[in-house]
């Protein structure tokens, strides 16, 4: 093949005869791994009344500093309304600043503050480990499969603004 994955067609081949008893066991292996992916978080921020709206806001604004409201609820996929609910309450605890656009002053653009960046920081670390100790058992070719198969699960929006993201750096 022309990937440089000659190996894994036939392979590939019979991913394409899944039983649907073998979709329904991926779907559920989904479901308690995210489970498990936002325990920890969510303990975290069961703490401060927060919750993981919240999560992801903070998240995404870590790793686009600057980015707008706009651009947020693009990628997060939630109403302004909800959007500005969870803002407001990060930007008055001062975990959030929000900035008026210096070219369009209708824009406001996010960045986290010291505590913010405190609180992305303790949240990432317990999903990093988790993540860390699931990729060490499982292994590369486990890896990189994993990641293709969430990247073909995504819709064509979101696999842009996730490739847009991914290329941006750390």
């Amino acid at each position: 093949m022309a990937d440089g994955r000659a190996g894994s067609a036939h392979h590939g081949e019979n991913l394409l005869f899944l039983t649907d008893e073998q979709l329904r066991q991926g779907i559920e292996a989904m479901f308690f791994a995210y489970r498990g992916f936002t325990a920890d978080p969510d303990r975290i921020l069961s703490d401060m009344a927060y919750g993981r709206a919240h999560h992801r806001a903070i998240h995404f604004i870590n790793r686009a500093p600057g980015t707008t409201v706009n651009n947020l609820l693009n990628i997060l996929g939630v109403t302004k309304q909800s959007l500005n609910r969870v803002l407001r309450t990060l930007i008055e605890d001062g975990l959030v600043e929000s900035r008026v656009g210096k070219n369009d002053k209708r824009e406001r653009h996010l960045f986290l503050t010291p505590d913010g960046r405190g609180l992305e920081q303790k949240l990432s670390d317990a999903q990093r480990a988790r993540m860390r100790m699931a990729f060490r058992d499982a292994g590369p070719d486990a890896v990189a499969g994993f990641r293709r198969v969430l990247e073909a699960m995504m819709d064509r929006e979101m696999r842009y603004a996730y490739t847009r993201l991914k290329d941006s750096g750390p």
